[in-house]
């Protein structure tokens, strides 16, 4: 699963993901930039 780095400014492919679910019961997934480490986050693909 991709989402995007906004240190790099590209879309990466998560590295260590983890499914998550928002307040409002929306399904999301958290990881890792692979290349800088940084946070990403994308919403929906739960």
């Amino acid at each position: 699963m991709q989402a995007y780095c906004f240190k790099c400014r590209k879309k990466v492919e998560i590295k260590d993901p983890q499914k998550v679910i928002l307040k409002n019961g929306r399904p999301a997934t958290r990881g890792l930039c692979p290349a800088c480490g940084t946070k990403v986050f994308r919403i929906g693909q739960g």
